[in-house]
């Protein structure tokens, strides 16, 4: 082969093959896109009660071990951690504390994952329903539904004339901060067990009748969720069969959530560090990453 021809076959070939590493480089950047990732939400979010706390934010006791901290280390995505804990809707855009702005302030336009657990503390719903049922349990004995006597529709009349068009506003704003974000919203797993369990009454004092009446409310609140997020365009990642069998009756390691007395977390009635990676868990199966 002439010297000349053989150098123009050497320069194709150096030529092609760097076009060909300069693809696959940009190939692997691209498969390898670190997702930016906000988390928001209220105390189930924050995972608050589980260890370790994130000690730069003591207010909103916010826990390293959260279902957003399992994502993103699955992931390998990039987070910002705003949950909080005791959060409200309103608190997605008004500061919650001093010194802890609105939520909503951590997303932006390069946002690309978002998700978030919020509505059970709008009204004081689950605290307020907890108090009532548990205390009525206890003067009752656990015989009858006093709660649900005393208190009738009351906390879902709450939820659906309050809660929901809150709940919508706030994902609105979600949206507008974060227009190209992917949002998932958590329901909240079960609580209580979807009858009464004598043996449970000493770590969850709720009279036998009052049981599956909480378990109502909070399937009101899990609906009115699904609903505003469906209405504005939101993923809902639903914990009604996934959650089932592991409320906070059960053992140690099948429970995800912690009794109202003699559990294992500092915060009763919240999700523990099981409780914490299943969320993730589901959160990722239903959003199709990891």
């Amino acid at each position: 082969m002439p010297k000349h021809a053989l150098h123009r076959v050497m320069t194709m070939t150096v030529t092609a093959v760097a076009a060909l590493a300069l693809g696959l480089t940009g190939a692997t950047a691209q498969a390898t896109t670190t997702l930016d990732y906000v988390a928001l939400g209220d105390s189930y979010s924050a995972g608050s009660g589980v260890l370790p706390v994130d000690a730069t934010n003591l207010l909103c006791l916010r826990s390293t071990a959260n279902y957003p901290h399992v994502l993103a280390a699955r992931t390998g995505a990039h987070l910002k951690d705003v949950t909080c804990g005791a959060a409200q809707t309103k608190d997605f855009t008004e500061a919650q504390y001093p010194g802890v702005p609105p939520q909503a302030r951590a997303l932006g336009t390069g946002t690309d994952l978002v998700t978030l657990t919020i509505g059970g503390n709008d009204n004081g719903t689950f605290i307020n329903a907890i108090t009532a049922c548990g205390s009525a349990g206890v003067l009752s004995g656990g015989t009858g539904s006093p709660c649900k006597d005393k208190n009738g529709s009351s906390f879902d009349d709450q939820i659906e004339a309050n809660t929901y068009p809150a709940l919508k506003a706030a994902l609105r704003s979600v949206r507008a901060a974060a227009p190209n974000a992917r949002v998932a919203v958590l329901g909240y797993p079960w609580i209580t067990p979807a009858a009464a369990d004598p043996a449970c009454f000493v770590k969850l004092p709720i009279a036998s009748g009052d049981v599956p009446y909480l378990r109502g409310i909070q399937a009101h609140l899990n609906a009115v969720v699904q609903r505003a997020a469906e209405e504005t365009g939101a993923t809902y990642v639903d914990f009604s069969q996934a959650s089932e069998g592991h409320d906070a009756c059960k053992a140690e390691g099948t429970r995800w959530i912690e009794p109202l007395l003699f559990g294992d977390n500092l915060v009763p009635v919240h999700p523990n560090a099981l409780g914490e990676r299943r969320m993730a868990e589901r959160a990722m199966s239903v959003l199709g990453l990891g």
